[in-house]
């Protein structure tokens, strides 16, 4: 038996909590004792090389990746993990296996931290990958046009290429778990396969992957499938009572969760339907809501409960939009149907909710079951985080747009916006939450070096977090602010807090953009030109660049600017700003947290 001596332990200075010192310390102990007492075997097959390579925006796909690598070992596999920017085509190349994991964002383009790599493989001189076999998993969104965009593309690339697929491409919803789970289960016995065929030199001399340190356990143990159930205890509005928006500061008490974040985390929030759309809904459908409904697991929930709390109803799915056509022949939807109408369909379901399916098919009919079997799960929203839990521990904050507005003769109520903002009462209420830890969005490291933040309207959100971060450990670096709103009388968040900062030379620039204080429209970007010189010498200087907000507007807005002062301060070709931007991202002081 091996000796208490003869087992490693972590120091006490070791920088973990003493949850994650005494996880460590038992995985070890674990670890040597099996090596000790097992009896000498004969030596088996190395572990076959696998490289799992991610595209990320918001941190999911990143986490299924190193979920994934876990999963390899037991495979046979010796993974390793790498955000794709960090992969070129040339080590690709050498990497006899390879997973590709990626989410899409904006109009079917790849996340922040895979588009260099996707330059790369696009180049027409990007070199042969007939080496390789790879697969490649989607993560995406049904209600975006093009569904995992980013997935098609890698996959198509890598084939062009002279890749060789192992298996189909795999495409998740949002409720993703699950079907990834399947996918997986159905391309291990493949690679299996495969690298047994490369053992006998059937394929290319294998690449040496480093293993990865086992991943420390989480703290709390409260996550995405075991929210937390919190207190709000702060609901104010932020705009004043005449402006034309309504965006909320909520203060929401982690109490004794143990949940932990940093600046640049987003807080998980488990929502609930509008009780008035629920009942409009059981009352087309001539149903009580106390319908029993048994799930694929066997579990039972009446119907209201389901509708209030685990289905989307603020959306039509186009199984929902196909089935109601069909059993309502003769109506406008119907007709809709036949396959040379298909962008019409896709224009008419723009917007609509379920509700609107069933008053537009007044003969179709659905029992509890049939309904609920083509509806999809309601997911959790993500919220940037604008507190730094240095200045406020034990609470989280968010600042978030309640989003209502009227279209097709009916009012909508954006789902967990209006929840928070009309539904939960402070004190009173859980709102069940999880952290969901940012991979690629964080203050510099470094105290001393410069940053730049874009954030306008609720984009404001993660720099309100960064200036509170700074403020509260005495960084001395610079810090400007490019913020901007509809109007300064109205729509100026959190001036009590930017302006006083800005007079204290904490926070060294604030270039403001309201964009209805005037004629000609004004935004962030137009500032970010006028201040070129400036910005360009911060730059030059080391600043990280960051911007929070809307993708396909905003954030394409910024970037373009971001590159003309590249090109009019800094005498750059347009083809030199593209590299010096890709640099910037490359060197992680070009971040995003774009939605």
């Amino acid at each position: 038996m091996p000796t208490p001596a003869s087992i490693p332990t972590l120091p006490d200075n070791a920088p973990f909590s003493p949850e994650q010192r005494a996880w460590l310390n038992g995985y070890l102990a674990g670890l040597f004792h099996d090596r000790a007492t097992a009896p000498a075997a004969e030596p088996g097959p190395p572990p076959a090389p696998l490289l799992i390579a991610y595209g990320s925006q918001g941190g999911t796909a990143a986490g299924l990746a190193r979920r994934i690598a876990r999963d390899a070992s037991r495979h046979g596999f010796q993974a390793a993990v790498q955000e794709l920017n960090a992969v070129t085509p040339a080590a690709l190349a050498l990497a006899p296996r390879v997973l590709v994991v990626t989410s899409t964002w904006g109009d079917g383009d790849a996340p922040d931290n895979a588009t260099t790599f996707w330059s790369a493989l696009s180049d027409p001189t990007a070199p042969s990958l007939g080496g390789v076999a790879f697969a490649v998993l989607g993560l995406g969104d049904r209600n975006y046009t093009d569904f995992c965009g980013a997935a098609r593309k890698f996959d198509e690339r890598l084939v062009a290429l002279g890749a060789r697929r192992l298996v189909p491409r795999g495409e998740c919803d949002v409720d993703y778990e699950a079907p990834a789970q399947t996918w997986l289960e159905s391309l291990w016995p493949v690679l299996a396969t495969d690298s047994s065929a490369a053992a006998h030199g059937n394929a290319p001399a294998q690449l040496v992957i480093p293993p990865e340190p086992p991943p420390l356990p989480t703290a709390s143990g409260w996550n995405r499938t075991r929210p937390f159930p919190a207190r709000l205890h702060t609901n104010r509005r932020l705009n004043s009572p005449g402006s034309s928006k309504d965006t909320r500061h909520f203060e929401i008490l982690l109490g004794d969760s143990g949940l932990a974040y940093e600046a640049g985390d987003a807080l998980g929030v488990v929502p609930q339907n509008c009780p008035a759309l629920v009942e409009e809904l059981l009352a087309t459908l001539m149903l009580s809501g106390d319908e029993t409904v048994t799930g694929e697991t066997g579990e039972k929930a009446p119907l209201h409960d389901l509708l209030m709390r685990r289905l989307v109803i603020t959306q039509a799915p186009p199984a929902l939009i196909r089935e109601a056509a069909a059993r309502s022949p003769g109506s406008a939807l119907d007709a809709l149907l036949a396959p040379e109408r298909k962008a019409d369909l896709d224009g008419w379901s723009y917007g609509r909710d379920v509700l609107d399916v069933l008053r537009a098919c007044p003969s179709s009919r659905f029992s509890a079951t049939e309904l609920t079997g083509l509806l999809r799960k309601l997911q959790p929203r993500l919220y940037s985080i604008s507190s730094s839990p240095k200045a406020h521990p034990g609470e989280v904050h968010l600042t978030v747009a309640a989003v209502r507005y009227e279209t097709h003769g009916r009012a909508r109520r954006g789902v967990a916006s209006c929840w928070l903002a009309d539904r939960v009462l402070p004190g009173e209420s859980p709102v069940p939450v999880f952290v969901q830890t940012s991979h690629g969005f964080r203050p510099p490291g470094d105290p001393t070096v410069p940053m730049v933040m874009v954030g306008p309207g609720t984009g404001i959100a993660p720099f309100r977090a960064f200036l509170e971060e700074r403020r509260a450990i005495g960084a001395t670096g610079r810090n400007w602010l490019f913020f901007g709103d509809q109007r300064r009388a109205d729509d100026y968040l959190y001036s009590e807090e930017l302006d006083p900062w800005h007079r204290d030379g904490f926070l060294t620039r604030l270039d403001l953009a309201f964009s209805r204080d005037q004629e000609a429209k004004v935004y962030v970007q137009h500032r970010m030109g006028e201040q070129a010189t400036e910005l360009w010498r911060w730059l030059e200087d080391g600043a990280h660049f960051y911007v929070c907000g809307d993708a396909k507007r905003m954030a394409k807005d910024v970037d373009a600017a971001l590159h003309g002062v590249v090109v009019s301060a800094g005498g750059r070709t347009p083809e030199q700003a593209v590299e010096y931007v890709a640099a910037l991202k490359a060197a992680k002081r070009y971040q995003r947290d774009v939605y």
